[in-house]
C-alpha cells in the first residue's frame, strides 16, 4: 500500500527538526571542541564595489526587459498584426492563449526589471514615471483573452518606454525571445 506524500512530508519535516535540534544542543554546550559530524558553512560576504553591483543591476535589468519586450513582440504584437486575435481567425483561441501566458510573463519580468533597476541610482530614477504603466499591464492578459486587440498596443508601447528609459540611462535593451516553455513555466 503506498504512503501517502503528506506523510512523508510531515516525517522529512520532522527529522530535519530534530537534526537541526540536536546540532544546536550539541554546539551550545559551551565546550571549546567542535562535533566533527556537524558542516559549518561560512557567510562571509565577499568583497564587491558599488560600481560592480550597479554593473550588474543593468545587467539584470537588460535581461529580463528583454525577454519581456522579447515575449510580447513574439506572441503579443506579431500576432495582432496578422489579424490572428480577429473573431473567426484560424488558431485564435491557441493564439489567445500563448498571447495570455506571456502577457502574464512580460508582466512578470517587467518587475523583475523594475526590482533590478532599484539597484542602479540612474535606472531607478528614469524607470520611476513607467512603474505605474507597468502597473497597468496586470489587466491586459484579461483583455487579450477576451479579444482586445488594443491590448496588444498598450504592451508594445510600455515595452518601447522601458527600451527607450534604458537606453537613456545606459542600459540598452534588445529582444531576447523566450522560449514557449520558459513562458510556460513564467521564469
Amino acid at each position: 500500500m503506498p504512503v501517502p506524500i503528506r506523510h512523508i512530508a510531515v516525517a522529512l519535516t520532522l527529522c530535519c527538526a530534530l537534526l537541526a535540534g540536536s546540532t544546536a544542543y550539541a554546539s551550545s554546550d559551551g565546550s571549546s571542541q567542535r562535533n566533527p559530524t556537524v558542516a559549518v558553512a561560512s557567510a562571509e560576504p565577499s568583497p564587491s564595489a558599488s560600481a560592480e553591483k550597479q554593473k550588474f543591476a543593468k545587467t539584470r535589468f537588460v535581461a529580463n526587459a528583454g525577454l519581456a519586450a522579447g515575449a510580447v513582440y513574439q506572441w503579443i504584437y506579431k500576432p495582432y498584426k496578422a489579424g490572428k486575435f480577429k473573431k473567426g481567425a484560424h488558431g485564435r483561441k491557441l493564439t489567445l492563449v500563448k498571447a495570455g501566458l506571456a502577457g502574464a510573463f512580460a508582466y512578470n519580468r517587467l518587475k523583475a526589471a523594475v526590482h533590478n533597476a532599484q539597484g542602479d541610482p540612474t535606472l531607478s530614477k528614469a524607470l520611476a514615471p513607467i512603474t505605474a504603466g507597468i502597473n497597468s499591464l496586470k489587466n491586459l492578459p484579461a483583455r487579450l483573452r477576451m479579444g482586445d486587440g488594443s491590448a496588444a498596443d498598450d504592451f508594445n508601447d510600455v515595452i518601447n518606454k522601458v527600451k527607450d528609459t534604458g537606453k537613456d540611462a545606459g542600459a540598452e535593451v534588445k529582444n531576447k525571445v523566450p522560449s514557449l516553455s520558459e513562458v510556460k513555466n513564467g521564469s
